[in-house]
Formats: C-alpha cells, sequence, structure tokens
C-alpha cells in the first residue's frame, strides 16, 4: 500500500483524486471513486442551487461511508452564483473536505477552516500554490499545462512545475495533468508530490454519468486531440479537438470578440452534448491524457490497477537498482 503525506492526511487509502468537474462530479461517480479508496469531489456547481447539493451530498452519502469532498470553483462573473450559500450548504452537511478553485478563494478558505474542513486548493503556478499555502490551505492541487480545462497562461508542463512546486511548498501537493495509470504515478512521487488527481481517466470509466459515445471518443483519440481555445481571450482551456471548438479557434484567429463565441460555449450546451451523446454539440473539457486512454473500466478496476502497477513498478526498479549496485 502506498502511504503518503495525502493519504494520511486526509484519510483515504490511496494516493489518487477524482478532482471537481463540471456535469460530471456527481454521486454516480464521486461514491465509486470512494468506494474504491481513493478521494472524490462533488462539483458544487454542477448543481443548481444550494438546497439541491445538499440533497446530492446526502445522496452520495448513501451510496459510500468512505471520504469524500465537494469542489467549489469561484469564477469571475457579472451574475456570479450565490457561493456563500453553496458554502454553507457544505459546512452544514459535515463535509470534511472542500477543492476550492479560481478566484480569489481567501474567504471561503477562511470560513472553511474556521469549521474545520480541510482545504485542497487547485492553481496552475508556483507563485499561486505559495499563496495559497499562505492563506492557510491544507494541500495543493498543482495543474500542469497537459491538463484538461483551464491550465492557466504559463504553459508549463508537470515535468517541470511538480518538482518546481515541491521544491518551495511544505505542505502535500497533488500532481494534476496527463495522468492516467501506476506510472504516472510513480513518476509524480518521484517528482515530489503526494499523489495524483485525474479528471479525463475518470470520465472513461463505467460509472461516469456521460454518454457512452464520450468514453469511446477519448479510447480512440491520441494525445493531440485537443485545442486550447479562449488564448485570444487570455482565458486559456484545452477541450477536446471536435467541430465546435475549431470553429471557437477560426473566430478567435480573426480577432473577434468574446461575445461572437458565447453561445457556441454555453456550459448548458456542453451538457447537453454529454447526455445525448453528440460529440459535435458544445465543447468538452479533455486532456492530452486520451493518448493514454484505452479502455472503459470500472471506477475499482482502474483505481486498482494503477495501485498495483505503481507498486510492481516501484519494486522492479528497486532490485534493479540494488542488484546493480
Amino acid at each position: 500500500m502506498l502511504k503518503t503525506r495525502f493519504t494520511e492526511l486526509f484519510g483515504v487509502t490511496h494516493p489518487i483524486v477524482q478532482g471537481g468537474m463540471q456535469w460530471v462530479g456527481t454521486a454516480e461517480l464521486v461514491s465509486a471513486v470512494a468506494n474504491a479508496g481513493a478521494l472524490g469531489f462533488l462539483t458544487a456547481l454542477t448543481q443548481p442551487t444550494p438546497e439541491a447539493l445538499v440533497k446530492e451530498i446526502a445522496r452520495c452519502r448513501q451510496m459510500t461511508d468512505q471520504p469524500f469532498g465537494v469542489n467549489l470553483t469561484i469564477l469571475p462573473s457579472i451574475k456570479p452564483p450565490p457561493y456563500p450559500e453553496y458554502r454553507r450548504a457544505i459546512i452544514e452537511s459535515g463535509i470534511r473536505v472542500v477543492e476550492t478553485a479560481g478566484y480569489k478563494p481567501q474567504e471561503h478558505v477562511v470560513e472553511f477552516k474556521a469549521h474545520g474542513v480541510k482545504v485542497i486548493h487547485k492553481c496552475t503556478a508556483v507563485r499561486h500554490a505559495l499563496s495559497a499555502q499562505r492563506m492557510g490551505v491544507d494541500a495543493i492541487s498543482i495543474d500542469g499545462f497537459e491538463c484538461a480545462g483551464h491550465p492557466g497562461e504559463d504553459d508549463i508542463p508537470g515535468l517541470i512545475l511538480i518538482p518546481a512546486a515541491a521544491d518551495q511548498l511544505s505542505i502535500p501537493i497533488i500532481a494534476s495533468g496527463g495522468f492516467a495509470d501506476g506510472r504516472g504515478l510513480v513518476a509524480a512521487l518521484a517528482l515530489g508530490a503526494d499523489g495524483i488527481n485525474m479528471g479525463t481517466r475518470f470520465c472513461a470509466t463505467k460509472e461516469a454519468p456521460i454518454h457512452e459515445h464520450f468514453k469511446q471518443a477519448m479510447v480512440a483519440n491520441d494525445e493531440r486531440a485537443t485545442d486550447l481555445i479562449f488564448r485570444h481571450y487570455k482565458n486559456t482551456a484545452r477541450v477536446a479537438r471536435n467541430a465546435i471548438s475549431q470553429q471557437v479557434l477560426a473566430i478567435e484567429r480573426a480577432g473577434r470578440p468574446f461575445e461572437e463565441v458565447a453561445e457556441l460555449v454555453r456550459g448548458v450546451r456542453g451538457r447537453e452534448g454529454l447526455l445525448s451523446g453528440e460529440l459535435d454539440h458544445g465543447i468538452w473539457s479533455a486532456g492530452m491524457v486520451q493518448g493514454l486512454i484505452h479502455d472503459v473500466p470500472t471506477v475499482k478496476e482502474l483505481v486498482e490497477r494503477i495501485v498495483r502497477d505503481a507498486e510492481r513498478l516501484i519494486r522492479a526498479r528497486l532490485m534493479k537498482s540494488i542488484e546493480g549496485g
């Protein structure tokens, strides 16, 4: 069994995290991750109201007696969701670990910590991770350029970003972006991380609440099958390449304003596609790790395989080192 600062602090069996994913982080997936001994996160803003989040937390508890958390992503917006109400729903539901991400989380971190909630903050840069550490978070999830979703604007891949963060941080680090198997877990530990975060890989599992067409697309796609959209607007996002992402890039190349892509990238449109199975209905997040996805197992099968392969790889390399020395 692989024990790290992360597993000890958060009370989970394996150093593997399923981060919050919009439309995907629901009770079906999160409970399966928890039952497999990893740490899963419900995605707060997938639920339309704080009251709906309370019900989803309760539903997840009916499916697992293992630890799980809630992701709260704070995004700048003209009409933001009622973040304090979502925060209150999380606290009053007795959730003990939260994954925060996004814009100016301090207010939320302070309140969570005041109620004994452990906080993992997602960052895409060492400077942001150091700021979050000073803020009092318990762990950092550091996202390399390979990741799905928003990789930041620095374009630093995990091979550099993870050890750079490990050199400067004193709290546990979860490596995110490009992880799918035991090799990645061993590499992350060697680079100074205390565990790995997987999003795209968990989407290609039996329990993920998305249409089978998307799961099979991830199996068929290779590492080149993503697009970086919104670069022109300084809000880069990595998504699976499809007709919509290509249309967005054409609009960006023409120097046209965000308003001209807004309808194409609406979250509701993306959700409709995930449910209907229409790959070109909207944009959908996927990382370069698609090139390492070759099947659609259950969550339990996936987690057990990763841990087994990691332990085997560690033993094999250690034995070779001993024999060679």
